[in-house]
């Protein structure tokens, strides 16, 4: 088979049955594959797994995963960029399996439900190259929103799994623990000090420590996970952009938007509304 790939700049959502017949594949991406109906296996750099509606897989970029599906089955596959998103870069450090928990099951279910509904929606409508620009804008919304909430559900139901430092002492960051905390205080100026003693440790340390384990400062990341949050926030049309930008910590409207056109190439405001 054909294992070269399309540079993947963002991150995409897609319905997926796979062939009884295995095959092979290695992309320079993340990739998660959750169940959703049926089974499939998978196994990545050796480690095997059978994948069900309770389980998924965390495919790291660079690794080579062999799969087959069994009988009729359909996974919901994340695509995930290495920066594109606020997740810790070393939660992709090995493969890992995942147990799904009810919640996130239920967000799957959710997800793939809208997946089919828009496939659907874009055979019936498929014809004019206007009609195809507007079905790309909602898809591509759709798979930011999607991307975020699986990414936020994921490293909060990593609970089991502890990133540890490269250095003697093994020392192990929580980081769903420090991703809730930043969640929980989106809205406020990030204090570094109160966030190290809630996990334990001097500010340097911590500094260390952290940006070791997510692949930037804390300050980069938090600023990423408000425009993260704020994507996810865009589906509620009854807030306001000025409350949505007060919500996840910015000052004014005009900060966030500033800061949102430079990572997203495109007006928050142009990106909630905008149909063609």
């Amino acid at each position: 088979m054909d294992h070269h790939h399309a540079t993947v700049t963002a991150p995409t959502v897609t319905l997926r049955h796979f062939s009884d017949v295995e095959a092979w594949d290695v992309h320079d991406f993340h990739q998660v594959v959750l169940g959703l109906d049926g089974e499939m296996v998978m196994s990545v750099n050796g480690l095997g797994q059978r994948i069900d509606r309770a389980s998924a897989w965390l495919v790291p970029a660079g690794s080579r995963h062999d799969y087959a599906g069994i009988g009729e089955n359909r996974q919901l596959v994340l695509d995930l960029p290495g920066t594109s998103l606020a997740v810790p870069r070393r939660l992709f450090d090995r493969a890992r399996p995942v147990d799904l928990d009810a919640r996130l099951t239920q967000l799957v279910f959710s997800l793939a439900t809208h997946a089919r509904v828009a496939d659907a929606a874009s055979v019936a409508l498929a014809g004019s190259a206007k009609t195809q620009h507007t079905l790309d804008v909602a898809a591509h919304r759709f798979d930011w929103f999607a991307a975020t909430q699986l990414c936020a559900a994921l490293v909060e139901g990593c609970g089991d799994v502890r990133i540890e430092s490269g250095d003697m002492q093994a020392v192990k960051l929580d980081f769903p623990r420090i991703d809730r905390w930043l969640r929980a205080h989106l809205a406020e100026p990030l204090r570094v000090a109160d966030l190290a003693a809630h996990c334990g440790f001097g500010m340097r340390r911590f500094h260390e420590l952290f940006c070791e384990a997510f692949g930037e400062t804390p300050n980069r990341y938090l600023q990423r996970l408000r425009l993260d949050t704020a994507v996810m926030l865009f589906a509620d049309e009854r807030r306001s952009l000025t409350d949505i930008a007060l919500d996840v910590g910015f000052a004014d409207q005009s900060a966030f938007t500033h800061a949102f056109t430079r990572r997203f190439g495109v007006a928050p405001g142009k990106w909630r509304l905008r149909k063609h």
